[in-house]
């Protein structure tokens, strides 16, 4: 009896092990995505964030102070869209506690709503011939906020403390601060992968902004799709046990 206790414990911590692995991958997947998601906003949709929120209020208050109206309307829907995305997903994830799971299966629920929502902007932006114009662009700048607002919340459902992939403020400052504190980098490794993701993400968004305007929102699709078949597969592979 005893001895099968132990497996079972033993079984139960591998599980708890690789579904941190998959919840860190999928971490740096999402982080890929909204550094894409960030450019695509700046450069194509408005010159806005969708989940840079301090640059977008910054953005807000300087097109009012110069009367530049297509400045503070992009930026305020894109604010607003972050926060409904962000309280939508509150409510769809739910919010950590001590009971849970590694992987909570309310993210799923939260990252299948975000990619069905990237789906809906896509179809727009595609039937646009890749060059939305008008309310349309403010329109699919809304979606993408209210997109990486879910994803957000989705995230914090984690209950990890510094995991992030759209604040990536804090990340940085975390990152700096371990790193004065004389801590080793392997304990930053993630995070320091978090934000390299986020470049790169940014990056090659821009690339196709520039050579291939129609694969941008595939980019967007392909990384939460991912992310989502990592959850799908490591709640079904490893249950819902507490962490």
């Amino acid at each position: 009896m005893v001895a099968q206790q132990d497996e079972q414990a033993a079984e139960q911590n591998d599980g708890r092990v690789a579904a941190g692995r998959a919840r860190d991958r999928a971490a740096v997947v999402l982080a890929f995505v909204s550094g894409a998601t960030d450019a695509i906003g700046f450069l194509a949709l408005g010159g806005t964030f969708t989940s840079v929120m301090t640059g977008n209020l910054v953005l807000f208050g300087t097109g009012l102070a110069h009367g530049e109206a297509d400045v503070w309307a992009h930026a305020l829907a894109a604010i607003a869209a972050f926060v409904a995305g962000a309280a939508i997903g509150t409510r769809v994830a739910g919010t950590s506690s001590a009971a849970d799971p590694v992987w909570p299966a309310a993210v799923n629920r939260a990252l299948l709503v975000e990619l069905v929502v990237l789906a809906v902007y896509a179809g727009f932006y595609w039937g646009s011939g890749n060059h939305p114009e008008g309310l349309l662009m403010a329109a699919l700048l809304a979606l993408n906020s209210f997109a990486l607002g879910l994803q957000s919340s989705a995230i914090t459902r984690f209950g990890v403390s510094g995991l992030s992939t759209t604040y990536m403020t804090g990340t940085l400052t975390t990152l700096v601060v371990r790193l004065a504190s004389g801590r080793p980098l392997k304990d930053v490794s993630h995070s320091g992968t978090l934000l390299i993701a986020l470049v790169v993400g940014a990056a090659v968004a821009a690339a196709l902004l520039e050579w291939a305007e129609g694969l941008v929102p595939a980019l967007q699709l392909g990384g939460v799709a991912l992310a989502l078949g990592l959850g799908v597969w490591t709640t079904r592979r490893h249950g819902q046990a507490p962490r």
